[in-house]
């Protein structure tokens, strides 16, 4: 089916979350492991908030979860140094290929549903310098609930004024695209690690290593 529009993920897709990586060597020597836990349980914090029906923005659903890896880890940290991770958060570094990536797909509306606070994202784009390239920028604050809720999908097609099935939604995160797919988007799945598919029942109709082998 011919897409008339694409409807981007932003973390992990056109951000690259683990980019807060040199802010983390303020509190510990293994960034890394602070980085990949906090990642963690910021997606665990959001799917059981959504399940509880106990929706708190994502900046205090990313704190929350800063906060617990810093317990895990055993490490200490400062009213201070939690301040300046979390505003790691607002300029976060874009994927080498996605400025280009996004020139290329001009002339059909593109935009971004995420997770992401209005602030959050709007700081994100601002930093990246994307904005040019964006038609919309969606947040699940409007659902007040998160992915992989139908609701949530429901926003992108409701906000460009096209049917699901004639969009692309494009996400890293393979749990996203199952839920992309189960709404009724065409999706391509960029999966930059080579991971394995979710066991989920449904599948991409495209895989991509980099946003630079979307269709146009």
């Amino acid at each position: 089916m011919a897409i008339r529009g694409y409807v981007f993920d932003a973390y992990g897709t056109l951000f690259d979350v683990h980019s807060v990586v040199e802010a983390g060597r303020a509190v510990t020597t293994d960034p890394a492991a602070l980085s990949a836990i906090w990642r963690q349980k910021q997606l665990e914090y959001t799917w059981l908030r959504a399940l509880m029906g106990r929706y708190e923005d994502f900046w205090a659903v990313t704190e929350a979860a800063l906060r617990y890896a810093v317990r895990r880890l055993g490490l200490t940290a400062s009213e201070e140094a939690i301040g300046r991770l979390m505003e790691a958060y607002l300029s976060l570094a874009c994927f080498p290929e996605v400025t280009a990536a996004l020139e290329r797909l001009a002339g059909r509306p593109r935009a971004i549903l995420s997770n992401g606070t209005p602030r959050m994202l709007a700081a994100a784009v601002a930093s990246s310098g994307l904005g040019r390239h964006l038609q919309h920028v969606i947040s699940v604050d409007a659902a007040k609930t998160y992915k992989p809720a139908p609701q949530v999908y429901a926003l992108g097609p409701r906000t460009l004024g096209v049917p699901a099935g004639e969009l692309l939604f494009v996400s890293s995160n393979a749990w996203d695209v199952a839920g992309a797919k189960a709404f009724g988007y065409q999706v391509a799945w960029c999966n930059r690690t080579g991971a394995p598919a979710e066991e989920l029942g449904v599948s991409a109709d495209l895989v991509i290593r980099g946003l630079d082998q979307l269709p146009v």
